[in-house]
């Protein structure tokens, strides 16, 4: 079946500058995620493990430590096989991702800061509604706080982080000034290089209903609960070839997240689902009806709504997101300059022993 995980989309004016945790079921590479505010304390004055030292300031080492847990703790219930070696591995890279993400933080806040750049409240939550809006699934502002708090993310939380990223944004407009011009000719230049990646594969829509085996007494005969669930799904079934409503039977029986809405999936290519889902779905007309298909998850029955041929979208189709797409990409690299400058001109010392990959005008104590 396929997933039902929920990556967040950021408004691209934001994404550069924005952390905000994705809303997906599987771990994220720490590129993925950026750092929340580290405490930060003058030198020497707590007597703690100190993780680096950033022109007298220091980083402590658990600040960083509560930003890798959860990702290892999502890592551990998705990869439970994992052998001790490769988590530690994976460990250490996540440290040194998270200590370079907050070092080049803590350098941009502190010119923003003294920028005294003002967001105001309703900045703010003209964002987080655009945020919540523009997802593939539109969430309601009620849906985005549930949504980010079983992410561990409280809603002041989420505002402070949007408050930062809109005043990065605004600090960076001066940087990015008159120094951005992409015209339609480098976008038809990008198209013409770059023409597979606006091929569109196959993808059928799909609605389904889900009903899984539910063992009420853990010493009941698993194989009697998987019977009198395909009885029940063969039920559903009959019912829909007798021309019940598909979509309010998904509604009031299927197990799936996407019950509420009649069971539709929207739409999806090849390679995204468990194998007897995908063939089921692209053998079937739009319209028709499957038998029954059983996967891991249970029994489905699966109605195809839409079909769509492969095919190459045209440069005027792009055109606009191509433009857009190469404008944020210059303002990413000047950023990445200005940052870069910022870090040659910081005194960033780390303690001894520590060698850190990458990173400018470093020491070691």
């Amino acid at each position: 079946m396929r997933s039902c995980s929920l990556n967040l989309k950021i408004p691209a004016c934001l994404a550069i500058f924005l952390a905000v945790y994705s809303l997906s079921c599987k771990p994220k590479s720490p590129k993925e995620t950026d750092a929340d505010k580290s405490a930060t304390t003058p030198a020497g004055s707590v007597a703690e493990n100190v993780a680096v030292t950033i022109d007298g300031v220091d980083i402590l080492e658990s600040e960083i430590e509560k930003l890798v847990k959860p990702q290892l703790e999502m890592l551990a219930k998705k990869s439970s096989q994992l052998s001790p070696k490769v988590t530690e591995q994976y460990a250490r890279q996540l440290r040194e991702q998270f200590l370079e993400q907050t070092i080049r933080r803590y350098l941009l806040d502190k010119e923003v800061k003294e920028a005294n750049i003002a967001i105001t409240d309703e900045e703010v939550m003209s964002m987080i509604n655009e945020i919540a809006s523009s997802q593939k699934e539109p969430l309601s502002l009620e849906e985005f706080k549930k949504k980010m708090a079983e992410y561990g993310q409280s809603f002041d939380e989420i505002k402070d982080e949007i408050r930062s990223g809109l005043a990065r944004n605004h600090f960076m407009e001066a940087k990015w000034a008159g120094k951005i011009n992409v015209t339609e000719e480098d976008a038809k230049k990008y198209y013409d290089e770059n023409t597979r990646q606006f091929e569109m594969p196959e993808q059928v829509r799909v609605s389904h209903i889900l009903i899984k085996p539910v063992l009420a007494d853990p010493n009941a005969d698993p194989n009697e609960a998987k019977a009198k669930t395909r009885a029940r799904t063969e039920g559903l079934l009959k019912q829909i070839k007798d021309g019940a409503d598909f979509a309010e039977l998904a509604k009031a029986n299927s197990a799936c997240p996407s019950a509420p809405k009649g069971g539709d999936l929207g739409f999806f290519p090849r390679g995204e689902t468990t194998p007897a889902f995908e063939k089921a779905a692209f053998e079937l007309e739009i319209g028709q009806i499957s038998e029954i298909v059983e996967t891991e998850y249970g029994y489905h029955i699966i109605k195809v709504t839409d079909h769509k041929d492969a095919s190459t979208a045209s440069f005027d189709q792009t055109k606009d997101n191509i433009v857009q797409q190469l404008t944020e990409k210059k303002k990413s690299e000047i950023a990445e300059e200005y940052i870069e400058s910022l870090k040659a001109q910081a005194n960033i010392v780390y303690p001894a022993g520590t060698k850190p990959t990458s990173g400018a005008n470093t020491n070691n104590q």
